[in-house]
């Protein structure tokens, strides 16, 4: 017995130390470290960031429904100065849509009938599709996922950039990953607090799941974008789609862009049933077909997808080429629309249209460091990045041999190393 527990006891110590190895082995202090990991489950490990963490007690509590804060005066001063101009005749809505809501869609609500161009004046159209013909604009929902650093390089790899729709709340929870976008060159919008249905809030509920997702006065760095990546989003997309012209008037004084689709892949809509992995293939076939049938040959295209799990990730990966082939351009939405100043502190830019399908994909520019009010160079040649990546370099100078890697890593992402060793700690008992 004695003998046993003597064994047991080593092995554990080999467990805890095992453990500790781990624990030690990645960077959890830089957006640079963060991106040099490789095993997903090291990536979804928690870590702490003082910068933001330090700053939790500013915000809502993560992943719950957003309301301006007791003593935070400045979103409520925010929130005085602009409610006035928020409809009061537009009413709160519900899910799914009541019964006797009217059929001619007074509000311009998307979740009731696609409606995209506001019906209340003042109001700019949803952006739904790439102005440029055969361009399609390139995006990803509900990011930043902690293990997105396989997909990030194949992106790096292929000198793609996109556009990414953050949640407050996941930027809290993973704020280097955050970092890594921006760094990457890629363009960041707003995505709410806490991935609501926004039409069901108050008007006042609504402004705060925006105001803590994102920042709008370039002398404050409490909102969680701002705070955690060092930049303010001019754009946003709603959760779900749902937004209405109520709602589209809070985020336009807030100074955001409202950002939506026309076609939709489906790939955070799996249930097992109506809606399968071979539905989301159909989907991105059927968009993949549209492109090939010169739908998009005079405008271009938005196509819903999620940076949400290993599954939609791997879908972008696997049907990436096909889309090479199928649009003359792929480009962030920014992009498309030549919006060089993307957010609203005016040191860092995108490119405009032309010099980015040129090849110049980043331009000069600086950007705020997190949480100060210094800045320093971001990068400017077409293909850096300062995320640490195993892209190697063709002749051409465009990065070649870590596509197939970064691929492979989402499609195996690998085992935790501890569960062996509990299943040996066992049988060794025994």
């Amino acid at each position: 017995m004695f003998q046993r527990l003597s064994k047991a006891f080593l092995v554990v110590s080999i467990l805890h130390l095992r453990v500790n190895a781990q624990s030690t082995t990645a960077d959890r202090t830089s957006e640079v470290g963060e991106a040099a990991i490789t095993d997903p489950n090291e990536e979804c490990s928690p870590y702490s960031y003082p910068p933001v963490d330090n700053q939790l007690s500013s915000f809502p509590a993560i992943w719950e429904a957003a309301s301006i804060l007791p003593n935070d005066s400045t979103a409520q001063g925010k929130w005085n100065s602009i409610s006035a101009s928020i409809p009061s005749n537009i009413s709160v809505k519900t899910q799914p849509p009541a019964s006797n809501y009217s059929s001619n869609d007074p509000d311009c609500w998307w979740t009731y009938s696609l409606c995209t161009e506001p019906k209340l004046s003042g109001l700019s159209a949803d952006i739904t599709a790439a102005p440029e013909p055969s361009t399609l604009g390139y995006g990803f929902d509900d990011g930043p996922n902690c293990s997105h650093n396989a997909f990030y390089d194949f992106l790096q790899s292929q000198n793609q950039k996109a556009t990414f729709y953050y949640i407050g709340s996941n930027v809290a929870d993973w704020p280097l990953e955050a970092q890594r976008a921006l760094a990457d060159g890629h363009e960041i919008c707003a995505h709410t607090w806490s991935h609501p249905y926004m039409t069901t809030f108050t008007s006042e509920a609504a402004f705060a799941e925006l105001w803590y997702s994102t920042e709008v006065d370039s002398f404050v760095a409490m909102q969680m974008i701002k705070l955690a990546v060092g930049v303010t989003p001019t754009c946003w997309r709603p959760p779900y789609g749902d937004v209405d012209d109520r709602i589209r008037s809070i985020a336009h004084a807030l100074g955001l862009q409202t950002i939506m689709w026309e076609y939709d892949s489906l790939d955070s809509d799996i249930n097992g049933n109506s809606i399968t992995d071979q539905t989301v293939d159909t989907s991105y076939n059927n968009f993949i077909q549209t492109a090939n049938n010169g739908t998009f040959n005079y405008t271009g295209a938005i196509f819903l997808t999620h940076e949400l799990n290993n599954f939609t990730m791997s879908e972008a990966v696997k049907f990436y080429p096909q889309f090479k082939s199928s649009f003359q351009h792929i480009v962030p939405v920014g992009v498309s629309l030549n919006k060089t100043q993307p957010y609203v502190e005016t040191n860092y830019s995108l490119p405009t249209f032309e010099q980015y399908i040129s090849g110049t994909v980043t331009v000069n520019g600086t950007r705020v460091s997190p949480n100060s009010t210094s800045s320093s160079e971001s990068s400017t040649s077409s293909d850096s990045s300062s995320s640490t990546s195993s892209a190697t370099v063709s002749g051409n100078g465009l990065p070649t041999a870590s596509s197939s890697n970064a691929a492979d890593r989402l499609t195996n992402t690998g085992h935790h190393s501890i569960l062996p060793s509990i299943l040996f700690l066992i049988f060794y008992l025994l």
